[in-house]
């Protein structure tokens, strides 16, 4: 992240476009599940899963923005909840979490500032390291619309761009969900074990 620029979830948020109802019903998690969120911001998702899991489940939310990690553990401790754990890290550059602990890991809005930010092989990488074998990303991205919310339509992912990133590193998908008028989320499951990073490189148009 270049000097400067705003970590993810520093800037306005979407989360309002979203249909939280239909992103928990997609996510399928059970009392015990190991979430990993990425980019987590304020906690707009890791506060409602934690609470949907209860106190067997298990959130990890990761951001590189100091003010937005703080703010969640507050949000957290005045809901009671002692299932989030925040980690302060760069996400194009190591999540420091054990190979295969994760059940699922997820993205709202991540993916296409990574690739902003930087190839994106890093991020995607460490995503396939630290999820368990048959583990899922759930990754919500952008409609390419010109109207609402987000980034210029040259930078949003369509969901076959986004197939196309994750797919080198082991990851089938299995559906693609309307989330909201503007968002989309992508699901798929780490298919096989990731080989040596590959080169990300999705055409745009």
């Amino acid at each position: 992240m270049s000097a400067g620029q705003k970590p993810h979830g520093a800037g306005r948020s979407s989360f309002e476009f979203v249909d939280l109802n239909v992103v928990l019903q997609t996510l399928s998690l059970t009392p015990s599940t190991v979430f990993l969120d990425l980019g987590c911001g304020r906690g707009n998702y890791a506060i409602p899963v934690a609470e949907s899991m209860g106190p067997r489940g298990k959130v990890y939310g990761v951001d590189a923005w100091r003010e937005g990690l703080e703010e969640l553990k507050e949000r957290a401790a005045a809901r009671g909840l002692n299932n989030i754990t925040t980690i302060h890290a760069n996400l194009n550059e190591h999540i420091p979490l054990e190979d295969g602990t994760i059940d699922v890991c997820f993205m709202a809005t991540v993916l296409h500032d990574l690739l902003r930010e930087g190839p994106g092989g890093v991020a995607m990488d460490e995503i396939a390291r630290v999820l368990r074998p048959g583990g899922r990303l759930c990754i919500i991205e952008f409609k390419k619309v010109e109207d609402g919310p987000g980034p210029p339509l040259s930078v949003r992912l369509s969901p076959e761009e986004t197939e196309e990133i994750v797919a080198p590193f082991g990851f089938i998908k299995d559906r693609v969900i309307d989330v909201g008028p503007f968002h989309y989320l992508f699901a798929a499951s780490m298919a096989r074990p990731p080989s040596a990073a590959p080169v990300i490189s999705v055409k745009k148009g």
